[in-house]
């Protein structure tokens, strides 16, 4: 008897341990995959309430307290950064800073339109209302553009002048032609009677290009981002929160389902979030 109560202990420590390691092996999975410059950023997340009056409002307020709870269950720290109430209950729009390695590379699954069903609070009559509201996910990068030129990463070509400027200008290579490989970005200046001047105003001009060249980079991603997000209403939404008749949290994308309502919405939506991330691994 002790012996088969030793054998059960045993097969339970090896299904725990085989447990723990399909877990393990799965985050080693989900890390792997954020490999994007951005991912290791922190996340910026706007919640605005769409369709549904003061439900939408408080729906919105709901999912603030969502991703509040999800930050909390990692350790992240989370600042609101500006919020607007609504005139009755919940917030109308709310952005909000969390800060934590990867937060960005996380949540970015989670910007899209999320819809409640539920029995309203707000109804006299006990009515069923569907809600929405819109989540938008960023990375808080620094304003700060840094531009690095390396070497290797030049071709540097000396010609002759042309135009006026003296005897000197038009017969000597003084003038100074820079490309740049990685963005095919050419400059040239030939103004100067020294080599060495021309050289070192070639290369300001072209830092000044690149760093135009990657401000406009940012305010692309912040464009696309921000195009991503459609209509806030029926038929674009990317997660189902199901309250009544039953109880059902469905993701549009990856077709995972959970019945456990409450404990998604205090927090546990890391089984949605991994799905995406392996269904957009390419």
């Amino acid at each position: 008897m002790a012996l088969e109560e030793d054998d059960a202990f045993a097969l339970k420590e090896v299904e725990q341990g085989l447990k723990g390691l399909k877990k393990e092996v799965k985050k080693l999975q989900i890390d792997a995959l954020l490999n994007s410059p951005d991912d290791k950023c922190n996340a910026i997340v706007e919640i605005h309430a769409g369709a549904g009056g003061t439900d939408a409002q408080d729906w919105a307020e709901m999912l603030l307290r969502m991703y509040i709870k999800w930050a909390e269950r990692r350790k992240f720290h989370t600042k609101i950064m500006d919020i607007l109430y609504g005139d009755e209950a919940g917030i109308k729009n709310v952005t909000f800073l969390i800060e934590g390695e990867y937060s960005y590379g996380y949540l970015k699954a989670e910007s899209g339109i999320h819809r409640l069903i539920r029995i309203s609070p707000f109804d006299v009559s006990g009515r069923r209302h569907t809600s929405f509201a819109a989540v938008s996910v960023y990375p808080q990068v620094s304003d700060e553009i840094k531009i690095e030129i390396k070497d290797s990463d030049l071709r540097i070509e000396t010609f002759r002048a042309s135009g006026p400027g003296g005897q000197h200008v038009n017969k000597t290579e003084s003038a100074v032609r820079i490309t740049h490989l990685p963005t095919g970005i050419s400059v040239q200046c030939q103004n100067e009677k020294s080599q060495y001047r021309n050289k070192e105003i070639a290369l300001m001009i072209l830092r000044s290009r690149l760093y135009d060249l990657e401000k406009k980079k940012r305010e692309e991603k912040k464009r696309a981002i921000y195009n991503t997000q459609k209509e806030i209403a029926w038929g674009n939404q990317i997660r189902s929160y199901i309250l009544h008749p039953y109880k059902l949290v469905r993701d549009h994308r990856t077709q995972i389902e959970v019945k456990e309502v409450e404990g998604v919405l205090d927090g546990e939506i890391d089984e949605f979030i991994e799905a995406y991330l392996l269904k957009h691994r390419d």
